[in-house]
This record gives C-alpha cells, structure tokens and sequence, in this order.
C-alpha cells in the first residue's frame, strides 16, 4: 500500500505552515490545539473469537449480532458475512481475481467496499449481497467507515475524505495531525460515539480522531493480543468494529487465527 509522494509533500507543508504561524493567529491556535498531547490508552480482552487464518482483512464491521469482513489480496478478496462465535462464514460473495478489496462501511441498507489500486468500490444489498452497483473515483482505497451522515475514507496519507453515500463525491478532507504533526499511514476506520477510530498501517497502533480539528487524543498499543508464535504466521493488525450494544471493540487483523473483543480506555498511568 502506498500513496503519492506530492500528497505526502503537500501534507507536509501544509502542516509546516499552520505550525509556523503566530499562537495568537487563528492558524496558530489550530495548531496549538493540535500540538497538545493524546491519552494513552490500554485495552483488556473481553472474549476471544475465532478467526480465519485465510482472511486477509481490510475492512470489518459488527451489525445486528453479525460481524462483516471485506478481505483482500489478489484472488483472495471478498464479502462475507460471519459467525462471531464459531468464526464460520455464513454468506461469502468472491471478488474477481484480479481485484484487491479493500475498506468496507454499512450506511443505511447499503453495504460500500472500496478496491485498493482499481479506483472501484461496490455497493451490495445488505440482506441479500446483491451487487446493486458500481462506482469509480481517483486514488487509492484503504479504509472506509460512515458517521450516520457521510461516508469516510482512508487513502494511507494523513487525509481523510469525507464522501457523498449517494454517489461516493468527495464532500471534504480533514488533516489528522498527532502532536502537530501529519499522521501518516491511517488504514481501516471506525466511527465510534462521535469520534474516529483508524489502525496504524504497519504497526499495532490504534488511534483515536476528533473529527472536527483532526487532532489524535488517544493512541493504543495492541501488540500484545498475539502472541510471538502466532505473530510468525500472521500479518499487521488491520479490523476495527465497534459492538455498541456491550460498548466493546472487536480487533483482528489479516491472516490472523484470532478476533479479540476488548474494552479500551485511558491508561492508569494518565488516568491519575
């Protein structure tokens, strides 16, 4: 996964300007607020839920007591509906082999999946997983998450799209910036009470995004759901769903055997 070296330099500089104005500016004082420190956060597993090894996950979310999956690589990606407790695929849709499926969000009845370079997604019927149609737009597809109002997108820079549930039209971006500087490499995205919750491509973190100044206030280090011999067979934690009705996360990540479902919060040391 990559994206465009003249996104990442005009990111760049565009957070280098905001940050070099004065305090008393209202450019300063965007990025002062974005300068200000995020929580550390820490998590305590819950359950522990199988998984398909065979999963390369790229995008998850949990709705009506059923947790959906996009998952990707070449000849490998598809939909699927899945059995929490048993980790069995009840209903599976197969991409075309040579299309890698990517982010995967429910907005309404609709479900939306992005591919990663084809500059395609899809929207299936969520009873049936009835392809309805297809749309096109520029770039590369990461994750994808929906606030109730607007669809949101992840391209592996430190911009998040805000996009139309109509026609998936780009609305707006937001710059999401840790300690006043652009983060990079935001991957699959979950909208949780307000706020936006996106993993780390590459690493076990996870962060949390105020959706209105894109500052990061919280940060999570989930290394230590896997153990080292698991870790041996697995790739990078990628799968973000939030259960509302037990207030949990359900954390899994590609080719991984497992699926955690955890609470996360302020970590004791910063909650004193």
């Amino acid at each position: 996964m990559r994206f465009s070296a003249a996104a990442l330099i005009a990111t760049t500089f565009a957070a280098a300007g905001a940050c070099d104005a004065p305090a008393s500016s209202p450019a300063g004082a965007v990025a002062a607020a974005s300068a200000a420190p995020e929580v550390r956060l820490e998590l305590e597993v819950v359950d522990t839920y199988p998984h398909d090894p065979g999963a390369f996950t790229q995008g998850l979310l949990w709705h009506r007591g059923k947790l959906y999956e996009s998952t990707g690589m070449y000849g490998r990606s598809s939909l699927r509906e899945v059995e929490i407790a048993t980790g069995r695929v009840l209903r599976r849709v197969d991409l075309d082999p040579e299309l890698f499926a990517e982010g995967l969000a429910l907005a309404g009845d609709r479900l939306f999946q992005l591919s990663y370079q084809s500059e395609i997604g899809w929207v299936w019927d969520f009873a049936t997983f009835k392809r309805l149609r297809e749309f096109t737009y520029a770039g590369e597809g990461w994750g994808l998450t929906y606030d109730g109002s607007q669809l949101i997108q992840s391209d592996g820079s430190s911009r998040l799209t805000y996009r139309s549930p109509v026609d998936f039209s780009p609305q707006r971006e937001l710059a999401v910036l840790r300690a006043g500087r652009p983060q990079f490499y935001l991957n699959e995205l979950e909208w949780v009470d307000g706020e936006i919750w996106a993993n780390i491509w590459q690493s076990d973190e996870i962060v949390r995004i105020d959706p209105q100044s894109g500052r990061v206030t919280g940060v999570l280090d989930a290394s230590q759901l896997l153990t080292a011999e698991e870790r041996r067979h697995t790739d990078v934690l990628n799968g973000i769903a939030w259960d509302a009705d037990r207030k949990l996360f359900l954390i899994t990540g590609k080719d991984w055997p497992k699926l955690f479902a955890v609470k996360i919060r302020p970590a004791a040391a910063a909650a004193r």
